[in-house]
C-alpha cells in the first residue's frame, strides 16, 4: 500500500513540475518581410530531436499544412522555400506530442519595397536596426519610417536604429521610399524575458497583427484546450486516486484498531469469567 501511494505521489509531482521539450523557429535571412522569389530557410532548432518537430503554417488557403506537403523542401529540421505571395502566413514548429515553438508571421510582397525588421521578439535594452529596402535599386536610398501610422523620422540612407529599446517601442512599423512605394507593416515585439516557449491563446489569420505585448499566438486553440484539459484531467484522476488510497488506509487502520480493541476486550472478559468460575 505504501509503495502504491508513493508511486502515485511521484506521478503527480512529475505531472505538476514537468517541462516539455521545446524547439525554436528561426528564419534566414532574419526578416519578417520578403520579396517574391526570395530564398528563405526556416529551421526548427530542437532541444530534443526525438520529439519529432515538424514545420507547419497557416495561410489564406491552408491550415496546419507541413513543409513538403505542397510547399517547401524539407532538409532535416530545415525547410527551404522560394517565396511567393501565397507563402505569406504564420509559421511554427510542432512536435508529435503536441507542444509548439514560437511563431513567426512572414509577409511576401509583390511590391518594390520591404521593411527588414526583427522576426523574433527583441530584448529590452537592445539596439534594433530597421532597413527600408527596394527590390531593384541600392538599399541606401532615403526613407521615411512610421510607427503605428505616425512618422518617426526620415533617414538619408534607408537605415534607422532604435537604441536601447523599451516596451514603448513595441508596435507596428513600416517605411516609405519616395518614388518607389511603401512597405507592408510588421509588428515588433519587445520583451524582458526570452520567449522560446509560446503562450498560445488564439489562432490568427495569416495577415493579422498580434496585439500589443504578445510574443506569439497559437495555430490551434482547439488542440491547446484539449492538451490542457487532458493534463488537468490526469492531475484530477491522480489526486482522486491518492485521496481514495489515503481514505482506504485510514479506514483500514480504524478497522484494525477496532478489531484489536475487540480482541483485547474479549480476552479480558474471558479472564474475568475464568477467575469468577474459580
Amino acid at each position: 500500500m505504501k509503495e502504491t501511494s508513493l508511486q502515485c505521489l511521484l506521478i503527480l509531482i512529475s505531472l505538476l513540475s514537468c517541462t516539455t521539450n521545446q524547439a525554436r523557429l528561426t528564419v534566414s535571412p532574419s526578416s519578417s518581410q520578403f520579396f517574391e522569389y526570395d530564398s528563405v530557410s526556416l529551421s526548427c532548432e530542437e532541444d530534443d530531436s526525438s520529439a519529432g518537430w515538424t514545420l507547419r503554417r497557416n495561410t489564406r488557403r491552408e491550415q496546419r499544412t507541413q513543409c513538403g506537403d505542397g510547399w517547401g523542401k524539407p532538409v532535416g529540421s530545415t525547410c527551404d522555400i522560394v517565396a511567393f505571395h501565397l507563402d505569406s502566413g504564420v509559421y511554427w514548429c510542432e512536435s508529435r506530442e503536441g507542444p509548439i515553438s514560437n511563431m513567426v508571421n512572414l509577409t511576401v510582397t509583390g511590391g518594390s519595397v520591404i521593411l527588414q525588421s526583427p522576426v523574433l521578439p527583441v530584448m529590452e535594452g537592445d539596439d534594433v536596426t530597421l532597413l527600408c529596402k527596394t527590390k531593384t535599386t541600392p538599399s541606401n536610398l532615403p526613407a521615411a519610417f512610421y510607427k503605428d501610422g505616425s512618422l518617426i523620422r526620415k533617414q538619408p540612407t534607408g537605415h534607422m536604429t532604435i537604441q536601447h529599446v523599451s516596451r514603448s517601442d513595441e508596435g507596428l512599423y513600416k517605411c516609405d521610399i519616395s518614388g518607389h512605394g511603401e512597405s507592408p507593416s510588421s509588428w515588433i515585439t519587445v520583451t524582458g524575458v526570452h520567449t522560446t516557449t509560446p503562450p498560445p491563446t488564439s489562432t490568427p489569420s495569416p495577415t493579422s497583427t498580434p496585439p500589443p505585448g504578445s510574443t506569439c499566438v497559437s495555430p490551434s486553440l482547439f488542440s491547446l484546450v484539449l492538451t490542457v484539459s487532458f493534463l488537468k484531467s490526469v492531475c484530477v484522476v491522480v489526486l482522486l486516486v491518492l485521496l481514495v488510497l489515503l481514505v482506504r488506509r485510514q479506514v483500514q487502520r480504524k478497522s484494525e484498531r477496532e478489531e484489536l480493541e475487540m480482541m483485547t476486550s474479549h480476552t479480558v472478559t474471558e479472564k474475568v469469567e475464568v477467575n469468577n468460575s474459580q
